[in-house]
């Protein structure tokens, strides 16, 4: 999957392709200071005072994170007649994003978070905003700058669902009827308890917390809490539902399955403005061309470096591209695992609906033969498991002389397939026991066997598995190579 999601990264976007993000704006302002001691006044830290800085914030943050990973960008919301608003609205067109579609009203403040830091602990928020919505003068300008806005095709409409007054039921109607009708995706990050006002978007990005309110139900229970959100999303008629589980990752629930993707994060700082790089990353992924899961996969890497930072911080095409290339290299090593450790993987990709592929066999002098050959396996389902001989079972398999490669080595090679799952040495002369254990759906061998030779095939069968044999690639072979290097 990494080597997908990095081409996918590289290659950017189609062109002409834009996103339109709608919703609550808002200015985040840090006041970076020291605390050496308590005030004599109250018992109260003293922060002296070292620096100021402020960002966009809510559904500019949004906007910030989709140009940060160069997908072009316009903003539709409010912004107060004041200087908070000026700044706003400069620092979001600084980085590239479109401003065309923000309404200046004359009677609501920019909302602004102020947050006061000695060293990285936040000491004190203090925020200035108005959550009543707009007035009916003011929704009828936001409700003409959308229709203006979707005439012009976005590939793709974020909701940044702050409960700043903004995203009225009748504007978000608006927006998902609209984009119904041009068969553009609507993703939301909502808030609220009634998330009626969402139903019939492409997808909801709630956290836990959020989802457990809309659902009506404790959220200490997850099984509970999932069962709830998949009738959630079936009464929303939404095509999927991405809960965010901050430190546990995102699990992802559509019409076919529960899918769990864990945390990426190392170390947290500060979590604001993660909720803002999920959906963006999200948002990016799918006018990439990527399916929602491999999207999340996205936003989850996203999340764990924004997290890392302290502030609202967007994510970076170069730094996300820098994370995929560690974690392919990292998932590699770890796709070769003992028996245990393949079995609680078996476990998992079962609890997500997956059909799990098994072959074996040597895989010395690594060809093309055998590239396309675990290829094919591959596309049988969607885990292939390969059992590998150690190097005493080749030695007693194909004599004294072989292996060529050591066992390591072949495992290593193995798991720099994008096609290979997982990878597990075996020393026995057969399979068989491995097979019992694994019990996959699909047990694969080279057409140069019949079914009735394949060792686990009538196992298989037993727990309504398959046996497929593939072809092979005809004069490729490890025993031509050997005897090329002989004679050279």
């Amino acid at each position: 999957m990494q080597q997908r999601l990095i081409e996918a990264l590289r290659q950017g976007f189609p062109a002409d392709a834009w996103a339109l993000v709608i919703g609550d704006l808002m200015l985040d302002r840090y006041l970076w200071g020291k605390v050496e001691r308590i005030s004599p006044e109250a018992p109260v830290p003293v922060v002296l005072l070292e620096k100021e800085s402020s960002r966009p914030g809510g559904a500019a943050n949004v906007a910030a994170n989709l140009a940060g990973l160069g997908l072009p960008c316009r903003l539709l919301g409010t912004v107060g007649d004041d200087a908070p608003g000026r700044e706003l609205v400069a620092a979001i067109a600084s980085q590239g994003v479109g401003t065309e579609a923000l309404f200046t009203s004359s009677s609501r403040p920019t909302t602004t978070k102020t947050r006061i830091l000695g060293g990285h602990q936040q000491m004190l928020r203090l925020d200035r905003e108005a959550t009543a919505a707009p007035d009916a003068g003011e929704q009828e300008a936001l409700s003409r700058l959308l229709r203006e806005m979707m005439e012009r095709k976005p590939a793709v409409v974020v909701l940044s669902d702050y409960a700043k007054g903004v995203l009225t039921p009748e504007l978000c109607r608006l927006a998902i009827d609209l984009a119904a009708q041009a068969d553009i995706p609507v993703l939301v990050d909502p808030k609220g308890r009634d998330y009626g006002k969402y139903r019939g978007a492409t997808a909801l990005t709630p956290n836990r917390r959020e989802t457990a309110e809309a659902c009506g139900v404790s959220g200490q229970d997850l099984d509970e809490l999932l069962q709830a959100a998949q009738a959630l999303r079936r009464a929303l008629d939404l095509r999927f539902l991405a809960v965010t589980r901050s430190e546990e990752g995102i699990t992802l629930l559509d019409e076919t399955r529960t899918l769990h993707l864990p945390a990426m994060a190392r170390q947290v700082f500060d979590v604001s403005g993660a909720g803002d790089t999920v959906i963006a990353t999200l948002a990016a992924g799918m006018v990439a061309g990527l399916e929602p899961a491999e999207a999340l996969h996205l936003a989850n890497l996203a999340a764990g470096i924004v997290v890392g930072k302290v502030g609202t911080v967007p994510i970076a095409r170069e730094e996300l591209l820098a994370e995929l290339a560690v974690e392919e290299v990292r998932e590699q090593a770890d796709k070769i695992c003992d028996l245990p450790q393949l079995l609680a993987r078996v476990r998992q990709w079962r609890a997500n609906g997956e059909c799990i592929v098994f072959t074996n066999g040597c895989f010395d002098l690594l060809h093309a033969g055998h590239v396309v050959y675990l290829e094919q396996a591959a596309k049988l389902g969607d885990r292939l498991v390969v059992g590998l001989n150690t190097d005493r079972s080749v030695r007693a398999l194909k004599g004294p002389n072989r292996p060529v490669i050591h066992e390591q080595d072949r495992a290593r090679v193995l798991a720099a397939l994008e096609a290979v799952d997982a990878v597990i040495l075996f020393d026995e002369d057969t399979p068989l026991s491995l097979i019992e254990a694994i019990r996959p759906d699909v047990l694969v061998k080279g057409s140069d066997y019949t079914e009735d030779q394949v060792v686990g095939g009538k196992e298989v069968k037993s727990w309504g598995g398959r046996v497929a044999l593939i072809d092979v690639v005809p004069g490729r072979s490890t025993s031509n190579i050997l005897r090329k290097l002989g004679s050279a």
